[in-house]
């Protein structure tokens, strides 16, 4: 399985998931379902997550 964007980009910017977590205001266990594909986020939360890690939707989310 590869690794998920979300995770990448967060590593990226050095976030550790608390950080990522406060800057979208959700729990830091929501971000390591996101980051381990066992949660689908809202879109806001993907908006959200997007502009927090400075990438586009399609960056983090578009499927190939």
């Amino acid at each position: 399985m590869p690794l998920n964007r979300v995770k990448l980009a967060r590593l990226e910017k050095g976030f550790t998931q608390q950080e990522l977590a406060r800057r979208t205001n959700v729990t830091r266990q929501t971000i390591s379902l996101i980051e381990s594909s066992k949660y689908n986020p809202s879109l806001q939360l993907c908006i959200d997550l997007a502009k927090a890690l400075e990438k586009t939707l399609d960056e983090l989310f578009w499927e190939e």
